[in-house]
């Protein structure tokens, strides 16, 4: 069965496997790092020493088990942990379970290649190849270039223009996807300084693309005829551009290495890029008679029309940049409130955080004008769970975890620590990008020094800043004894470096301890994402739905998207 075909069924039985191996490894992932010392976390849950799990982990790729391993084979255990003690003593059995747990492993992910199939094709370009890496870093321009085309063939194959991006930040997505595929953008972010930050880009962007294009026609109409004097309207896009550069580009720092590339511009290409910016506003300039060979009345037509193609270019090029909008957005939102032209509209969410991702697919099942949703979440620890014992009461129907009828049936809770942990990145750690050990370890000997000298950890207050501020261990207990607003004179410099001296040689179990939370990291998430599947599944208007790896996760470890689509009659019956 391919995962294209799996059905709420199967999806319930993977939800299923997911669960019984993280209700015995979730103690792993809800330890805190901050209590590993003081709650002697090491000595609890492991039961082999930190030296043999980074070995194993290491060595992974070598699928070999050493004499250890071997001894243990008689053991009974399960996931690599003791049954009788839920101690962990095979540390490679952990790690294979944690592959097959994880959303390659329990096979329910198509590829972006495989889902732009199955929607019958790529989204169609307005325009040439845009170069987003001019206006973002490498990681932004992945994630929108290969999100944008999955989001414009979505819209393509439900017969859309509209798109609603939820969250949209700084407008990357939104403005690439309305200059590149010419489709109508309403970005929705609650931050007024993102929402301005996105309507001054929009500014400069449709200013770029006009300026752009009247330098290119200039160039190219130059091109054409070698007459020296050319309509007095149409002199003033190049005119246009010796005002306006300056404004332009102050606004976008790598622009100028677009326009200084294309200066000298390539017939061959030069419609190419300039149809990615403006689209239907540029024509091809054809052989023009000479002004001085025109009647009065000829003239003053052309003049005319001339007018009427310029005020018509910047109606077109407004058109096509998009709309940033503030607001802040739950799955009760009124859209149309917000929108006055709304029609039927995809959307999308990129990085959506916390519990902005399940409301967008909340909102995707509830309102009847969106036709698909393609949202990638991040911040996992910033969801609220329902079944969370720490809150007073339940909130249904609110909370972003779990968002499934089957999970919330068994009142299933991850934890905050856990969460947490599901942020991490797998991948990277792999090749070499590992976590920064030494503030964590700082952190975790500060909680000792709390615990040994002062009545009230004040742990409620923040100290994580505090070590990219200090040049040594004394000086970051220092500077966090004055955030906690403690009196740091209990204790002399010659104390504070005695404790650092004392937990020094135990490093290596909190940095084994972050790689097993590394390991299981991607099991959490797979469960949140099987919940969001499910409840897409769960519903029974919807044509399609699947979990799909958009991105590469070296460079953007969020990197799965939930896709639906609703049937084309909307499939909804009347009540």
């Amino acid at each position: 069965m391919t995962a294209s075909s799996l059905d709420l069924k199967e999806i319930h039985r993977r939800i299923d496997e997911v669960q019984q191996f993280l209700s015995l490894t979730l103690c792993i992932a809800n330890a805190h790092t901050v209590e590993f010392y003081t709650h002697n976390v090491w000595e609890r849950f492991v039961a082999v020493s930190p030296q043999e799990v980074l070995s194993t982990v290491r060595a992974y790729g070598d699928q070999q088990r050493g004499p250890e391993h071997k001894a243990r084979e008689q053991m009974e255990t399960r996931f690599g942990f003791i049954k009788d003690t839920n101690q962990l003593v095979d540390t490679l059995e952990l790690l294979q379970a944690a592959k097959a747990h994880s959303l390659p492993g329990l096979g329910v992910c198509l590829s972006r290649d495989e889902l732009l199939q199955a929607l019958g094709g790529n989204g169609e370009k307005k325009g040439a190849e845009l170069e987003p890496d001019e206006f973002m870093n490498l990681k932004k321009s992945h994630e929108v270039q290969s999100m944008s085309e999955v989001v414009a063939c979505l819209a393509q194959h439900c017969g859309v223009k509209q798109v609603i991006d939820v969250g949209s930040g700084k407008g990357y997505l939104s403005s690439f996807l309305s200059l590149q595929y010419g489709l109508q953008v309403y970005g929705i972010d609650s931050s007024n300084t993102n929402t301005h930050g996105a309507k001054e880009r929009n500014r400069k962007l449709k200013k770029y693309s006009r300026v752009y294009q009247q330098h290119s026609k200039a160039a190219r109409a130059q091109r054409v005829s070698d007459l020296p004097q050319e309509d007095e309207v149409e002199n003033d896009g190049a005119t246009a551009v010796a005002e306006e550069k300056e404004e332009v580009l102050s606004g976008f720092p790598d622009t100028s290495l677009v326009v200084n590339r294309h200066s000298q511009l390539n017939p061959e290409t030069d419609d190419l890029f300039l149809s990615a910016l403006t689209f239907d506003v540029v024509d091809t300039p054809a052989s023009r008679v000479p002004s001085s060979q025109l009647s009065a009345e000829e003239r003053e037509r052309r003049k005319r029309e001339n007018l009427e193609k310029k005020a018509k270019n910047r109606k077109d090029c407004t058109s096509t940049v998009f709309h940033p909008l503030t607001s802040y957005v739950t799955a009760e939102t009124e859209l149309r409130e917000l929108i006055d032209e709304l029609e039927n509209a995809v959307m999308v969410g990129l990085h959506t955080c916390g519990d902005l991702a399940p409301s967008t697919l909340r909102m995707f099942v509830a309102k009847d004008e969106l036709t698909a949703v393609c949202s990638v979440g991040c911040c996992y620890h910033l969801l609220s769970e329902e079944f969370d014992p720490a809150r007073e009461e339940m909130v249904h129907g609110v909370c972003g975890f779990p968002l499934s009828q089957y999970l919330r049936q068994q009142y299933w809770f991850c934890g905050r620590n856990a969460r947490m942990s599901a942020c991490l990145a797998l991948e990277r750690v792999a090749v070499g990008q590992g976590i920064q050990m030494e503030s964590l370890f700082y952190r975790a000997v500060l909680h000792v020094i709390l615990r040994d000298h002062y009545s009230s950890f004040k742990s409620e207050k923040r100290v994580g800043n505090v070590y990219s501020k200090a040049k040594s261990f004394v000086e970051y207990v220092r500077k966090a004894l004055c955030r906690l607003e403690l009196d740091d004179s209990k204790l002399s410099d010659g104390d504070i470096q005695e404790y650092h001296d004392t937990y020094s040689p135990r490093i290596d179990e909190m940095h084994a301890f972050n790689m097993l939370k590394v390991t299981l990291a991607p099991c959490i998430e797979g469960l949140i994402l099987l919940d969001r599947l499910c409840y897409l599944k769960e519903q029974k208007d919807l044509s399609f739905s699947a979990l799909v790896q958009l991105f590469d996760p070296l460079l953007s470890p969020r990197c799965y998207a939930v896709i639906g689509l609703k049937r084309n009659d909307g499939g909804r019956s009347s009540e």
